[in-house]
């Protein structure tokens, strides 16, 4: 009996460690404190890019630091991280929101560019070939109060573009080759304005090229892709619309039935938009890039104001589950946990916050990653966390 007792206080003690209770399965483990420089991530961070800046086969962490320096964060190979920001990235302040990677150049490497806010100052960094980074940010023709980024070759000629959500009108910038841009905005998107807090780029009609998801802080939008990088929107038949305001932070995609479509999740707040509902909603596809609401019936209630989403399998089940970033407190503040949603395998979610996170791991969540960084092929969590402790976890199974 004393056997049995101290090997059951020994697994409590285990998975409170943790941040688990007894009896609950341990997925995911805090290493916040020994891997990341704690004291240098208490900052501002909107987002978080992951890849190999440095080209020695791990993946290492750009953040988006909003009116501060971004912080760039060097893997050891194990998922240790150093940070070399102010030897490898030039370190000015700017109102950083989003980061998109590319080898814009063509010359081996990836380099970057970030997007700002309230400066108004797109920053494109040209990889020096040794994961140092000079200024190039006099090849970005376009400014704007820019909240997303994404890269992609729009018009398939091999060199990557530029596509920028704004306050304002959002932005196409096509690649001449040689990391120098030409905007084309008009031609390809057509002239509208809009209040876009993110993009993300998709195939939802499943004809072989990347559609344009627009997510606002009034009615989203959906671009059809002509498959020569011509974007026609076509919102107004495709989606469903709310009959109360919502204003969406971040949209993301994902086979959710395992039917071979794309499905939709809106990641929804109320901070700019006056009576705006927070509850996140679901579409699901119906083969052909038109949308169905299922919210009600496939995604449990929610009141959080929610800045971060992302579908990924976090039980290793080989569905897309849900996991959210959280921010309720008032002024962005207070300190929420992060939200998981477990799929059935049919596209039915179910709340299992505090099942599979940690429960210690609470913040004002803005991005969530979802990549091996230790190079145990395993899939890790970084979560970052705007003017709360950045964490990283390592799943163990």
């Amino acid at each position: 009996m004393r056997s049995l007792f101290l090997y059951s206080l020994m697994l409590g003690t285990l998975c409170i460690a943790y941040g688990q209770q007894p009896g609950k399965t341990v997925l995911y483990k805090d290493v916040t404190t020994t891997h990341l420089p704690y004291a240098d991530l208490q900052r501002l961070s909107m987002d978080a890019g992951i890849a190999d800046i440095d080209q020695d086969g791990d993946l290492d962490i750009l953040i988006a630091n909003e009116h501060r320096p971004n912080i760039l964060l060097i893997n050891d190979g194990k998922g240790k991280f150093t940070n070399e920001s102010a030897s490898r990235i030039p370190q000015i302040n700017h109102d950083s929101e989003d980061i998109g990677f590319g080898d814009f150049d063509l010359d081996g490497d990836l380099d970057i560019i970030v997007v700002s806010e309230d400066d108004k100052i797109n920053e494109l960094y040209l990889n020096n070939g040794d994961g140092t980074f000079s200024d190039g940010g006099d090849r970005i023709p376009v400014t704007g109060t820019s909240n997303s980024v994404v890269v992609y070759d729009v018009n398939q000629d091999g060199a990557p573009d530029i596509l920028i959500g704004n306050n304002g009108q959002n932005n196409i910038l096509i690649n001449d080759g040689t990391g120098h841009f030409k905007d084309e905005t008009l031609k390809r998107l057509g002239e509208f304005t809009d209040v876009t807090q993110d993009l993300t780029l998709g195939d939802i009609d499943n004809d072989g090229d990347q559609d344009l998801m627009i997510a606002n802080e009034d009615a989203n939008r959906i671009l059809i892709n002509d498959g020569k990088g011509f974007f026609k929107d076509q919102s107004s038949d495709r989606l469903v619309y709310r009959n109360t305001p919502e204003e969406t932070r971040e949209v993301d995609l994902a086979d959710i039935d395992g039917d071979g479509d794309l499905d939709i999740l809106y990641g929804n707040v109320q901070a700019f938009v006056q009576g705006a509902v927070r509850q996140n909603r679901l579409l699901l596809n119906d083969g052909k890039g038109y949308f169905k609401d299922i919210t009600s019936t496939h995604l449990p209630k929610d009141d959080n104001r929610c800045f971060g989403v992302a579908f990924l399998d976090i039980d290793n089940d080989g569905d897309a589950d849900i996991v959210t970033g959280n921010t309720n407190g008032a002024r962005f503040g207070g300190s929420t946990p992060f939200s998981v949603y477990l799929n059935d395998g049919k596209g039915n979610f179910s709340d299992a916050t505090g099942d599979i996170i940690p429960e210690n791991i609470t913040g004002r969540g803005f991005d969530i990653d979802f990549v091996d960084l230790n190079g145990d092929n395993i899939k890790d969590l970084f979560l970052s966390n705007r003017g709360s402790q950045d964490f990283l976890l390592f799943g163990t199974k």
